[in-house]
């Protein structure tokens, strides 16, 4: 069984796409599979999820020295921490380490997605002690719910494997100063992936200095990886591509078709095989019809006719470095409601730097007919030219635009 999980490791994975022609060599990233394979034979071996979280009877026992309770070394087995430049193959080296890690309690998720369950178990968790601080008269700020929520992940997940680290303001960076360190001692692996090396990490951020020790965790914790070479792959599947196709006919669809085979390494015959997504966003669920390494397809009636929000369209924009939409109308004072939620939408993946393929019925100029609207509409116009242009196609993902 064992000899059957490392055949079916990272790097027999990545030597079957480099074989099949999907892949380029690359050394930075050889370099990163070698690694990535190591982690994989290393969790072939380690404990359990219910061995893990289980503990030895003493009263002093303490949550770090699990792993020499199991005669190993905690500081022996380490994550991973991936970081470049955008386009440079992150997260496909991350999902496929994550494809066949030999583990059936490990999660994949984008890492805004995952604050998003944190700050709603903290919700839930204060929410839990007030009820309780009525019945008991005990005070909510009597206890700490980071334990309690790494309790909970740790009990649910071996393996977390983050897409695009980012921290962004001082609440979220100490949160997860004091989470990771939970987590880590607890025994869960963290595989991730960043625009950015551990020290850049909330770089000029307000009293970042009380953010520094979780950076040193970052690299006593994992091993920093770097994919700095001089390829954007992502970049270089949509150099010479038309962003923009008009008008919406057999022949523009199969051409935005074709784009999302090439961006996403995949071969055309395996239409069937593209899986949907949910998104967690605000307590409900955003369905995405087909997504894959990054990118995300809809329809314009899906995003647009439907009641949805800036949540929404910020929860995508920060998910996906790409979205296809298809079938966008002509727009009037008739479907008003709709050209304001696509309005909404443009500003989020604009201020996102995600790239925007699409099919419409008309160019941009004329998108919006002429009437109440229409003067809103050109920011639009102006952005939808924009996004068009190689300066901003080579903008890297997440990377937000204050105007």
């Amino acid at each position: 069984m064992t000899q059957t999980i490392r055949e079916k490791g990272p790097e027999a994975e990545y030597q079957a796409l480099m074989q099949a022609g999907e892949l380029k060599p690359d050394p930075d990233q050889a370099r990163a599979v070698t690694r990535l394979e190591r982690l994989h034979r290393e969790l072939i071996s380690y404990p359990k999820k219910g061995a893990r979280n289980s503990r030895p009877s003493t009263t002093n026992w303490r949550p770090i020295r699990f792993l020499q309770w199991f005669g190993k070394d905690n500081s022996s087995l380490k994550g991973i921490y991936l970081h470049g430049g955008v386009g440079r193959g992150k997260s496909m080296l991350m999902d496929l380490f994550f494809s066949v890690a030999p583990l059936t309690s490990k999660r994949r998720v984008h890492f805004h997605e995952f604050m998003l369950d944190i700050h709603a178990r903290l919700e839930q968790w204060h929410d839990l002690s007030t009820k309780e601080q009525a019945q008991h008269g005990r005070r909510a700020s009597d206890e700490d719910p980071i334990p309690t929520i790494a309790r909970q992940i740790a009990s649910e997940t071996t393996l977390l494997c983050f897409d695009e680290l980012q921290i962004t303001d001082i609440a979220d960076a100490m949160v997860l100063s004091r989470l990771f360190r939970e987590l880590f001692d607890r025994g869960v692996i963290v595989v991730a992936t960043s625009n950015r090396p551990p020290d850049g990490l909330y770089k000029n951020g307000l009293n970042r200095q009380r953010f520094l020790p979780f950076i040193d965790q970052l690299k006593e914790t994992m091993e920093i990886i770097s994919l700095d070479g001089p390829i954007d792959y992502r970049h270089a599947r949509l150099k010479g591509t038309e962003t923009y196709y008009f008008p919406v006919n057999e022949e523009t669809t199969t051409k935005l078709s074709e784009s999302f085979f090439r961006l996403t390494d995949r071969s055309v015959e395996d239409r069937a095989k593209v899986p949907s997504e949910e998104l967690a966003v605000q307590g409900r669920k955003l369905f995405v019809p087909k997504a894959a390494r990054g990118v995300a397809v809809f329809s314009f009636k899906r995003l647009c006719a439907n009641p949805l929000g800036t949540a929404d369209y910020l929860t995508l924009a920060r998910t996906y470095h790409t979205v296809i939409m298809v079938a966008i109308p002509q727009l009037n004072q008739e479907n008003c409601d709709e050209a304001k939620r696509f309005v909404t939408f443009i500003d989020a993946l604009y201020e996102h730097g995600v790239k925007f393929l699409c099919s419409a019925a008309v160019p941009p100029q004329s998108l919006y007919a002429a009437g109440d609207g229409s003067f809103e509409f050109e920011r639009t116009v102006s952005r939808l030219m924009e996004m068009q242009s190689e300066v901003y196609l080579t903008r890297g993902h997440g990377r937000i635009v204050v105007e």
